[in-house]
């Protein structure tokens, strides 16, 4: 990176970086620093009647520099406590104090990382702190952090701008003390839900990423090439499929915790790369899967939260079990007042004009259906809520419901208004199911980008037989999202998807350089945040000549000033040359 581009901080630390060098002290030593105690635990396990010796490692985040004697607050993987360094500990020899009066002063900055040996003790204050007996540099950091100040309750400069926070996750999670304990808490989650699963029998495997037919789900792939083979494939949108051959191998009941991809829309519940888990378990069906799941839920809440009612927004969700289980047609009928048993396309078409709901002619009998309730019902339902027996046409992978026409045994999942398990008990049909993929292919022939691919292999392993089951997908990031009271998804992400970053446009120093500006000039014009001559050409000389002048002066650059007239042919020549 050119010097051009550095600000003034940035080319400080990288000063002290070769200072610290100079002086025989390597920045980023590659032996081990060995750690045997951390912030917190130190803390907890403080004893007034014990001296203990510890070695600790972090970042120091704030110091305060008092002569002979210094504080600094280091911040290590647990949280962060307060170290004291006086230059006659870390400095025993009596002629060399430079580790304290140079390095330690002058050359380390926020943000750097450093080991510190010493023992614990309380200060006059009461602070349990670390009394330093030897520093050591492990790694300096050549950005300043933003520094987020707390008076009064009352936080400044804060560093939440929600787009420089998931594009610099790292930041975030140095300067926002609770956004560590969000992404913490989904590993909390993760593991309790593999936990559960286990303790039942069941068999966590590996399905591919890269599938040859993007199936298991109605959603737009991401789309690749495989040049080895010359062939198109898919980025996977659910692994279901894959799953269940497993159950047609052998295997009694299996899960994933899959990453899949949809090219689809973002927004606040919505990412293009999410998180899956789907189980598939023979001989089940969806009614005991709704016992599994709520049983599943509620020990997750307990595991994460230590209470079975968790905080979202204004309202409080239990995932106390049992939970309410209404039939979809039920739901409809209770939010709209229609009855659509027994409608036909047409008919339904009629209805979602009748309320308000916007269609178009790729829409077949099931995706109707489906724009109903999401418009009408899905919202209402905050406390976690089975919606029940879909129609047919809306399920191509679910078997026909025991006792109602023209239904499936399907639930879905309600949880503070949106969708957050899907579950079956499984078609395993083969001649059922290979009219039903047909039926999805004319979906396709008719525009619906969203039909699934018909899948001979899959309807082949099916032909060898295939056991009853019931499957279940739940979205991981949904339920961390409920877990931990977040409202958009990116939050409980530690790198969502994001459009690409602005890059900001800087002319040549030469082109600067050919208007009649020296370097050192051109230097102080790019501090002042122009970067191309067409941003110079379209300042006024007036206003801009302070601004150079102040720079000039705060820098204690000594530099001669240029006139407003002498700024006013540059400006002139960068609107000619721009």
């Amino acid at each position: 990176m050119s010097t051009n581009q550095l600000n003034e901080q940035e080319l400080f630390r990288r000063q002290s970086l070769e200072q610290m060098r100079a002086l025989g002290i390597n920045p980023y030593p590659a032996e081990e620093y060995l750690v045997n105690a951390y912030s917190t635990e130190i803390r907890d396990n403080f004893n007034e009647e014990e001296r203990r010796d510890v070695s600790v490692a972090g970042r120091i985040m704030s110091r305060r520099i008092m002569g002979k004697a210094s504080f600094i607050e280091l911040q290590d993987s647990k949280g962060r406590i307060q170290v004291y360094v006086s230059r006659d500990e870390i400095c025993p020899d009596e002629e060399d104090k430079e580790l304290y009066n140079t390095v330690f002063k002058k050359l380390l900055d926020i943000g750097d990382f450093i080991g510190i040996k010493g023992y614990v003790f309380r200060t006059q204050m009461g602070e349990i702190s670390v009394h330093a007996s030897d520093l050591t540099v492990l790694a300096k950091s050549l950005r300043p952090l933003p520094i987020v100040k707390v008076k009064d309750g009352v936080t400044y400069d804060a560093f939440t701008d929600p787009e420089n926070r998931y594009r610099q996750r790292y930041v975030d999670l140095l300067v926002n003390d609770n956004i560590k304990d969000i992404f913490l808490k989904r590993t909390k989650v993760f593991n309790s839900m593999r936990e559960f699963i286990n303790q039942h029998g069941y068999t966590e495997v590996d399905t591919p990423v890269l599938q040859p037919i993007p199936g298991g789900a109605t959603a737009r792939p991401f789309i690749t090439h495989h040049n080895a083979l010359d062939i198109p494939l898919y980025l996977r949108i659910a692994n279901e499929l894959y799953l269940k051959r497993l159950i047609v191998g052998g295997f009694e009941g299996v899960y994933e915790f899959s990453r899949n991809f949809r090219n689809e829309g973002m927004d606040r519940t919505h990412n293009p790369e999410f998180t899956v888990m789907e189980l598939y378990v023979s001989y089940k069906d969806y009614n005991w899967m709704m016992d599994f799941t709520e049983r599943m839920l509620e020990k997750i809440c307990l595991d994460v939260n230590g209470t079975t009612e968790v905080p979202m927004g204004d309202k409080i969700i239990s995932f106390k079990a049992p939970y309410k289980r209404i039939s979809m047609i039920d739901s409809i009928k209770e939010h709209t007042g229609v009855d659509i048993t027994g409608k036909d396309e047409n008919e339904l078409r009629e209805i979602c004009q009748q309320i308000g709901i916007q269609i178009d002619e790729t829409m077949g009998k099931g995706k109707l259906i489906d724009e109903i309730f999401g418009e009408k019902c899905e919202g209402n339902y905050i406390q976690p809520t089975f919606i029940t027996d879909y129609p047919i046409e809306m399920s191509p992978l679910t078997k026909k419901h025991r006792s109602k026409k023209g239904l499936t045994e399907r639930f879905e999942l309600m949880v503070n208004g949106k969708e957050l398990a899907n579950a079956y008990s499984e078609l395993n049909d083969p001649i059922d199911q290979r009219e039903r993929f047909e039926e999805q292919l004319r979906l396709s022939e008719k525009g619906d980008d969203e039909a699934m691919f018909i899948d001979q292999d899959f309807l082949r392993a099916m032909e060898y037989g295939m056991p009853p089951m019931s499957g279940i997908g739940i979205g991981m990031d949904r339920l961390v999202m409920t877990m931990t009271n977040q409202n958009t998804i990116q939050e409980v992400l530690l790198f969502p998807q994001m459009r690409p970053e602005k890059i900001q446009k800087k002319d040549s120093l030469e082109k600067f350089i050919e208007l009649g500006i020296s370097e050192e000039w051109v230097n102080v014009i790019f501090k002042s945040g122009i970067t191309t001559l067409k941003e110079l050409a379209k300042n006024s000389d007036t206003k801009l000549h302070p601004i150079l002048c102040g720079l000039n002066k705060k820098n204690k650059l000594g530099l001669q000033n240029p006139t407003v007239e002498e700024l006013a042919i540059w400006i002139q020549k960068a609107g000619t040359n721009s």
